[in-house]
């Protein structure tokens, strides 16, 4: 089992290219079971959860090709696609597998696609998924630890008014994929807003789908008879939680980075509190630039759904908090469990002290290297951002949990001058 090793205590300088999202990656692969067209996807990250979705599609009958020439760019051909099925041995790894229920159903009128796992950071039912398709009509029933649905005689979904119990990002992109080829219009309340939903939208619109409102509440679809294939290759959106995370190391560690390809307008909440803890972080043409040569400050927040602070970038911030000037308090309200990395943080010498679903940071001048283990996908990156603060060596263990939502993310530190390494 691979693992990082890491010698802290060198600032961060250079330019570092942000890679596509990996959540708006697994929808849009997905995506492509609605057409029998082939469908080319530029900017897809070279991901653990990337490549179980191929081996997922590919195990349906769908072939995937990546291009040699590019390295990010790949042709998914859903024509052939014979087993409306995933399997648990595929889908155990990882959650976002539940997105092929919706375009199966679409499409071939049935889907058999097992109860999803992936990161242990807390309850992420699909009960909103079930509910939202059998309003379409959706005959569903769970057994056996899979979901077995078909469609209702005649062979189409059917359009409906989908309100969700809460905001669900991998529910809001089911039901658009869903509605895409379903009978009549579909409409979604209290629908996600991230910038992977609209990008998800904004790729079913190129293949030929009616869809007004998304990056609102309230998203209308009108089902059209047949998708295609897009004239252009669809360019997946640069993901904001990579980007994030190495404006969060830079804030630790001090130093310059240029993140080439990153969106601004896509981090808002996250750029506001990084300016707040000292941190100048600068939109130039195209790029963002970070600067810090202080010490950081240390700064309170509260993570909730889209536009306002990710639950994803909460545990990353917690590590700048880890070493800054002053005391804060971290409330996180999406997933109970997903205080999992404190321990881990505490035996690098933070202190913070967690009363259920609120965290109180306290800054020390200086962590000091251990041995720790990531729990989670982002877990591990602020494991990682410790590390590269913490005097002397830090051990980063089950660092698959990194792999499965960064790409090179010790090459990408290693080029910035960061002492880092990847043991086997």
């Amino acid at each position: 089992m691979d693992k990082l090793l890491i010698r802290g205590g060198k600032p961060l300088h250079g330019t570092v290219t942000i890679s596509g999202a990996k959540n708006a990656a697994l929808p849009e692969l997905c995506a492509a079971l609605l057409t029998a067209e082939p469908v080319v996807l530029d900017n897809v990250p070279r991901l653990q959860d990337v490549h179980t979705m191929i081996k997922l599609l590919r195990n349906m009958g769908a072939s995937v090709e990546w291009d040699s020439d590019t390295g990010h760019r790949l042709t998914l051909n859903a024509g052939p696609v014979s087993n409306p099925e995933a399997p648990y041995e595929l889908v155990k790894t990882m959650r976002a597998s539940i997105l092929a229920l919706g375009p199966l159903l679409a499409r071939f009128g049935e889907a058999t696609v097992s109860l999803p796992g992936g990161c242990a950071i807390g309850s992420r039912p699909v009960d909103q998924h079930i509910k939202g398709l059998q309003l379409m009509g959706a005959e569903i029933v769970v057994e056996h630890g899979y979901i077995l649905a078909k469609c209702p005689a005649g062979g189409r979904l059917k359009g409906a008014r989908i309100t969700t119990d809460m905001i669900t990002v991998t529910g809001t992109e089911n039901f658009l994929m869903a509605a895409a080829l379903a009978e009549g219009e579909t409409v979604l309340e209290n629908a996600a807003q991230e910038p992977e939903v609209v990008d998800l939208a904004e790729l079913l619109i190129k293949m030929g789908a009616q869809i007004e409102g998304h990056g609102t509440s309230r998203i209308v679809i009108r089902g059209v008879d047949q998708l295609h294939a897009p004239r252009e290759p669809h360019a997946i959106v640069p993901d904001r939680i990579e980007a994030g995370t190495f404006l969060c190391a830079v804030a630790a560690t001090g130093g310059d980075v240029a993140l080439v390809g990153s969106r601004a307008d896509h981090l808002d909440a996250v750029i506001d509190k990084l300016r707040e803890a000292g941190a100048s972080v600068n939109a130039i043409n195209g790029q963002l630039r970070v600067t810090m040569g202080t010490r950081p400050i240390a700064v309170g927040f509260r993570t909730s759904e889209y536009p306002a602070f990710p639950t994803d970038m909460q545990a990353q911030l917690m590590a700048v908090n880890c070493v800054a000037q002053g005391s804060a308090k971290i409330s996180e309200t999406i997933f109970e469990n997903r205080f999992m990395h404190v321990n881990e943080l505490v035996r690098l010498g933070a202190r913070i002290e967690v009363d259920g679903k609120t965290a109180v940071v306290t800054g020390v001048e200086r962590l000091s290297g251990a041995t720790v283990m990531a729990t989670d996908l982002r877990a591990s990156a602020s494991l990682v951002i410790a590390g590269l603060v913490a005097e002397g060596q830090t051990v980063v263990d089950r660092i698959y949990h990194l792999d499965r939502g960064y790409e090179q993310m010790e090459a990408k530190l290693r080029a910035l001058g960061a002492d880092i390494e990847r043991v086997k």
